[in-house]
């Protein structure tokens, strides 16, 4: 499988290059080696990493060049990189049909597998098995996928050049702490060129508190143990706010009379108000009873050129997982199609072309006119669906709360 993180890999990679050329590398690996020792070291020590540990883990703890989104000391300042992949366009691309297809039809050979552990893991985290099964298939295709990477490697990087450098520090001495307690040898800590680990994607601190042990052999195995895969995943979940008993939306049209600027997470109400409001679900089939008194949200990543949800709060529980509404949608999407393989009923419109930076302005735009956009980044995140409806609207224009490439320049 190749993950959309992958490709943006190479897209920041090749935006940010020209400026990775003028810097003086030999100089920034002089300075990195003795970073290594003045700074990683002491905070190493302090968390209880061991000499001997540390210069076991130090043929790893190096310069890789190649890796997206760096700042080395000395590169020129650049604007944001200005790629355009299918999450800053159309939602539709990232539900390929055909990928959707057979993820499904080999996670119903891995829920039969793996049945006796799921009911297991289920009795004691209170999380679905298909949900559990969904996201292993998108963060490691049943942990099939390449893990390329040393953690290392990636973190001390990321931690001396990269653009969150305080964030990368402390996961890299977390990373350091697996080994220390040996959890997993140096060469065997593979991760994504994020610094995310093993077939469930954790980062460092998130291994100590969430993996388990759930085979019973001693070790939090989150990169060759299925059980130990899984059972993690659900323990996240759990920690998470996962509420057992609830589904975590169901697919709804939405009537013209109910705003597409009600989506988010701060706007749910009880699922039989969107009911009274024309809410409807797309099988045909009444909401849930226990359903109804509870709070769902309107969900609508594409606003109106797309299908509709009324989530509940499992979506957003699956969003700490990966904070993307298309993320928390496709596992929740894959997880359906484990018991009918069905795509959505509702069809997404092609929205036309437009760049991460043109969105950026625009959003910036609609910050100075007092619109909560949920920060200028270029993502068309809910705040920013949100705006744009409430932009259209009031320049008379039924709310659609999603740009395309002429609204992006439109709104002023």
């Amino acid at each position: 499988m190749i993950h959309f993180s992958r490709l943006l890999a190479v897209a920041v990679f090749l935006c940010v290059a020209p400026a990775l050329a003028a810097v003086d590398r030999p100089a920034v690996e002089r300075d990195f080696r003795a970073w290594i020792e003045a700074d990683l070291w002491p905070r190493a020590k302090a968390r209880g990493i061991s000499r001997a540990t540390f210069d076991k883990a130090r043929p790893r703890l190096k310069l890789d060049w190649s890796l997206p989104d760096l700042r080395p000391p000395g590169a020129p300042a650049a604007a944001a990189p200005d790629y355009s992949q299918a999450e800053f366009r159309s939602p539709a691309a990232y539900f390929k049909e055909s990928q959707l297809d057979s993820l499904a039809r080999t996670g119903r050979g891995h829920l039969a597998r793996w049945a006796d552990t799921l009911t297991a893991i289920e009795k004691r985290y209170g999380v679905p098995r298909r949900i559990l099964v969904a996201i292993w298939a998108k963060e490691s295709a049943y942990g099939r996928a390449s893990i390329p990477h040393n953690a290392l490697t990636v973190l001390a990087t990321q931690a001396y050049m990269g653009r969150r450098k305080d964030f990368f520090r402390a996961e890299l001495v977390a990373a350091l702490r697996i080994v220390e307690e040996g959890h997993v040898g140096v060469e065997a800590l593979r991760s994504s060129w994020a610094g995310a680990l093993g077939q469930p994607q954790f980062l460092p601190s998130k291994f100590f508190t969430h993996a388990a042990d759930f085979d019973g052999d001693g070790r939090r195995d989150i990169w060759g143990s299925v059980p130990d895969t899984l059972a993690s995943i659900a323990h996240y979940l759990a920690r998470e706010g996962w509420q057992a008993g609830r589904d975590w939306g169901f697919e709804a049209t939405v009537p013209p009379a109910v705003s597409c600027a009600l989506e988010g997470p701060d706007k749910g109400k009880p699922i039989a108000d969107w009911v009274a409001a024309g809410v409807k679900r797309v099988s045909g089939r009444p909401f849930p009873a226990p359903e109804m008194a509870r709070t769902g949200f309107l969900m609508m990543p594409a606003g109106r050129a797309g299908p509709a949800w009324i989530a509940t709060k499992n979506f957003y529980t699956l969003k700490s997982f990966n904070e993307s509404d298309l993320y928390a949608l496709y596992i929740g999407h894959l997880a359906d199609r484990f018991s009918a393989n069905r795509p959505f009923a509702g069809r997404w419109r092609t929205i036309g072309h437009f760049s991460r930076r043109a969105v950026q302005q625009m959003q910036k735009r609609l910050e100075a006119r007092g619109q909560d956009v949920g920060g200028a980044d270029g993502l068309v995140g809910f705040k920013t669906r949100v705006a744009v409806g409430r932009w259209q609207a009031e320049n008379g224009m039924a709310p659609a709360c999603f740009p395309d490439a002429g609204l992006v320049e439109r709104i002023r």
